[in-house]
């Protein structure tokens, strides 16, 4: 199909006219909520209003303000404005007729601070017609915009739970239900998937009762359910970008303003003691608790989940901190002990025993964040649905190796975006890497389409369970399944309470 082909589908809200490219069907840029702005800010997503005539589906829509961050460049770019206005997805499908296709959403990661789903990485041009499946990209508020418990922190003088991030994915998972039958998709199909922020996105929707019935499956990638900050720990967060604005009215001041008290929070997070200070609240309603605790009791039963990470997550935050690499062993063990509390640095650090200081520092905050999350969220869903553990080995080139299978990595594999133009420094290229990904969409495709990610390109998955703790290993020759890797280091953390775990 060429690019200069149209393409005209009607919905509720009125005509959209897409394009075709590379062989898929594209409609980008559709409101799937009110735009938060004026009396909407801070607010829950309102119902979106229809159109006149038909609306130009070709260019993305407006990402949340957000700060430009380097990952972005490496994963393609982020195309689209700024803007408060930014409640929209995009729709990559083989044909808007009348079939039944599996739909995939991609919801973004970027610590809940950056990203959209007009990154470049996220092109759907390879996955969906290997897959013959729609694929759904959503753009969601980010930072203070859509994490900020206002509420709290004003005594209930002004909106803003710390969960309007949250819901505006649940909205556009309503909008999907509603709408992607004249996309060719099946409504009574639909898998969740996202990476990083993304996946702890998905962890939080596992466990919400707005989101029953709203999906069927769910790819959580480095990044689990062990999400959720107390009201009176995001009220702190809120109290700080209350007093930094001054007199200025939270709902009335620019955006702009917002976003350099959220920049500088970032920039000095010991501040007010969070590393991710933006992230879901434990609301009541859209999250009634941490969310893991949710799973465990049930809120996604029937749901299959498959979750995974990289091997060697961390290596990405500290590739370039020159600061950390000739720490010793002391200060090993007081950065664990900031972590984890001094009770529990001697039997988490009696899993790593190979490697230098920071080589171990690595391995800790790779556990620490993503690893035991994901094997926790395992546990949790086995007992409500079938579930699947997967580990990304494959390494960066880039920087002659020394990011290893790092954080985000996978992203290139999982959507085949590496084999386009300028990617190859980050993910890198070859027959080996060709087999890589085509064994990873199959293996997300087949999950997506049935629940199970077994396929003839990848081979057979094992169910996940407390045993055998059975993982699908990609990018260390061909795929295969692992018994219990990292056991060692996974029961290093068997000790360590709950809330130390995670983000």
């Amino acid at each position: 199909m060429d690019q200069t082909i149209s393409a005209t589908v009607e919905i509720a809200q009125g005509k959209l006219q897409g394009v075709a490219r590379d062989g898929v069907l594209r409609f980008n840029g559709i409101p799937y909520a009110q735009p938060p702005v004026g009396a909407l800010r801070w607010q829950m997503p309102q119902p979106p209003v229809p159109w006149a005539g038909t609306r130009d589906a070709a260019r993305f829509g407006n990402i949340s303000p957000q700060v430009e961050s380097a990952s972005g460049a490496v994963l393609g770019g982020t195309p689209g404005t700024r803007s408060e206005d930014c409640l929209y997805l995009n729709i990559q499908t083989p044909a808007c007729d009348s079939g039944k296709r599996a739909v995939m959403v991609w919801i973004h990661g970027g610590a809940f601070v950056t990203g959209a789903g007009s990154v470049g990485t996220y092109n759907g041009k390879f996955m969906v017609p290997r897959g013959d499946i729609v694929l759904v990209t959503v753009n969601y508020r980010l930072g203070a915009l859509g994490f900020l418990n206002l509420r709290d922190a004003s005594g209930g003088k002004l909106p803003g739970t710390g969960a309007e991030g949250l819901a505006d994915q649940i909205a556009a998972l309503a909008w999907v239900k509603k709408n992607i039958s004249a996309f060719g998709g099946d409504p009574g199909n639909v898998t969740i998937f996202a990476e990083s922020a993304g996946g702890m996105s998905v962890g939080a929707l596992l466990a919400s009762p707005a989101s029953r019935g709203l999906f069927h499956k769910a790819i959580p990638q480095s990044g689990a359910s062990d999400i959720g900050y107390a009201r009176d720990v995001s009220a702190r967060v809120a109290r700080h970008v209350m007093d930094k604005l001054g007199s200025a009215d939270p709902l009335e001041a620019p955006w702009e303003t917002i976003l350099d008290i959220q920049r500088n929070l970032l920039e000095t997070p010991r501040e007010i003691g969070l590393g991710m200070p933006f992230a879901p609240t434990i609301d009541g309603t859209i999250l009634p608790k941490r969310a893991i605790d949710c799973v465990a009791e049930g809120s996604a039963k029937g749901v299959p989940v498959m979750t995974g990470t990289t091997r060697d997550e961390w290596k990405l935050f500290t590739v370039a901190a020159a600061n950390l690499r000739e720490m010793d062993e002391a200060r090993l063990r007081k950065m664990t002990a900031n972590l984890v509390g001094e009770a529990y640095v001697e039997p988490v650090l009696r899993g790593y025993t190979k490697g230098t200081p920071f080589e171990r520092w690595n391995e800790v905050m790779t556990d620490h964040t993503f690893f035991v999350p994901a094997t926790r969220l395992l546990e949790a869903q086995a007992a409500h649905a079938p579930v699947y553990g997967y580990r990304f080995d494959w390494p960066s080139p880039m920087l002659n190796g020394a990011l290893g299978s790092c954080h985000a990595l996978e992203l290139g594999f999982t959507f085949g975006t590496f084999r386009v133009k300028g990617a190859a420094p980050f993910f890198g290229t070859g027959d080996a890497a060709e087999e890589l990904s085509d064994g990873m969409m199959d293996a997300w495709i087949a999950f997506a389409k049935s629940g199970n990610p077994s396929n003839d390109t990848s081979g057979a998955w094992l169910r996940y369970d407390a045993n055998r703790r059975a993982t699908m290993i990609f990018g260390d020759g061909l795929p295969h399944m692992s018994s219990a890797p990292n056991e060692e280091r996974r029961k290093a953390w068997q000790s360590v309470p709950p809330a130390k775990i995670g983000p």
